[in-house]
Parts: structure tokens; C-alpha cells; sequence
């Protein structure tokens, strides 16, 4: 821990931009997919069969890692921003399925059609209540996105270079492949720097960055776990 440590000010950092991402991250893409499979999930939606088969056409062909870097730097104009680490994943089409499936087998029509009847907007129907009857939904895809935030090392080594928005994955993923570099370096040095290489606790270290990178997720789960396990078992009942 204290090699590992010895670094605080950079570990510190990479925690406030891993936590950041996570948890802004996490509420956007919630709102923007519930907005998403709420419409779907309703029989009154014109062409919804036709919108489902384009979304769901997106999970069996990929654009590619070029077109993706080239919409995310030259049109989006997100490298070395904040929004380089949560915009690409604000996204899923899986989780988009998920909440049409829960929306569809747990929310009545009898009781959206009596709030319209008693003037309800669509917006106030989905904010009043369709949002607060997900809660198990919303908790089981929110904790997917929350893990997908926290463990992703992929996009600060795409489409960042500066070392302020490296979080905590991508800042650990470096000092591991520096510490196996300098394992390989010692084959090719003197009998004294090799002798200093070998003290370099590369085994201990690698454990105690797992427990630096899943300790708060372990933490977090226990306030999930109840909506998380409903929402599972609401969904392998009626789905």
C-alpha cells in the first residue's frame, strides 16, 4: 500500500475524476434511457416496432473503433474534456431493453390512462409516476452503468492526454504496465539496478490497487442490493 500510496496526490486526483464521471455519468444515462424506453414500452407509440428493431439492429453491427474516435474528436469535440468520460457510455441498447421490458410488465395502463384522464401531461405521468414505481428498474440498470463507469480505463486512454482527467482504472492500469516494463528492463540492466527492479513489490501491489479500485463499489452495494434483487426477480417473473 505504500508503494502504491507513495503517489497520493495523483491517486487522490484520479479518485475525484473517477467519482465525478461515475455519479454524473450514472444519472444522465439513467434519465436519457429512461426517456428512451419509457415511448417504447407504450402500445400507443406509432412505428415503436420499427424504432426497436433500429436500436436493437446497433447490439449486432458496430460502427468500429475509427468512426466512433472520429465522431467523438473532430465532430463532437470531446478530447481532453470531462465529457470525454461519460458521454460515450450515457448510452446502452441492452439496458434501453431492460426498462421497456420493466416499464411494460410493471407499470398499469390503468393507471396511466387515469392520470391523463385527470389531465396529466405525458412528462408529468413519467416524472409523478412512472419514475417512482421503477425504483427496482432504475436501481438494477443504475448499478450496471455505476460499475461500467467506475471500472472503464478505455476512453482516458483513447480520447484523453492530459493527466488530470486520468481516473483511477486508467491511473492503476499505468502503474501496473510500468511496473512489468520495469520487471522486463531488469533482464537488460547491471546486477545493481536489477537488484532495486526486483524490490519493487509487483505481486502485493497489484492486490492492493483491486482493493483501491472495487473498495468503494463493495461499500456502495449493500444500498442497491434490495432494489437490485426485486428488480431481478420482477423481471425473470413477468418478463
Amino acid at each position: 500500500y505504500r508503494f502504491v500510496l507513495r503517489e497520493g496526490t495523483v491517486i487522490f486526483n484520479a479518485y475525484l475524476v473517477t467519482i465525478l464521471a461515475t455519479v454524473v455519468g450514472t444519472l444522465i444515462s439513467l434519465l436519457v434511457i429512461s426517456l428512451f424506453a419509457y415511448p417504447l414500452s407504450r402500445k400507443s407509440l406509432k412505428y415503436r416496432n420499427v424504432i426497436s428493431m433500429f436500436v436493437f439492429i446497433t447490439m449486432l453491427f458496430s460502427g468500429g473503433l475509427v468512426p466512433w474516435y472520429i465522431v467523438c474528436s473532430k465532430f463532437l469535440h470531446i478530447t481532453n474534456t470531462y465529457l470525454a468520460l461519460i458521454l460515450p457510455y450515457v448510452m446502452n441498447v441492452w439496458y434501453i431493453i431492460i426498462m421497456r421490458t420493466f416499464f411494460s410488465t410493471t407499470i398499469p395502463d390503468s393507471i396511466i390512462e387515469s392520470a391523463k384522464i385527470d389531465g396529466a401531461s405525458e412528462m408529468r405521468v413519467f416524472m409523478k409516476i412512472v419514475m417512482p414505481l421503477s425504483k427496482p428498474g432504475l436501481a438494477t440498470v443504475g448499478l450496471f452503468i455505476t460499475i461500467t463507469y467506475w471500472n472503464d480505463w478505455w476512453l482516458p486512454l483513447i480520447l484523453t492526454t492530459d493527466q488530470k482527467y486520468a481516473n483511477l482504472q486508467y491511473t492503476l492500469f499505468k502503474m501496473l504496465t510500468n511496473g512489468e516494463l520495469l520487471l522486463k528492463m531488469s533482464a537488460f540492466t547491471n546486477s545493481q539496478t536489477a537488484s532495486l527492479i526486483d524490490q519493487v513489490p509487483s505481486e502485493s501491489s497489484r492486490m492492493a490497487m483491486c482493493i483501491l479500485a472495487i473498495g468503494p463499489i463493495i461499500l456502495a452495494y449493500p444500498f442497491f442490493q434490495k432494489y437490485f434483487v426485486k428488480g431481478i426477480i420482477v423481471g425473470s417473473l413477468k418478463g
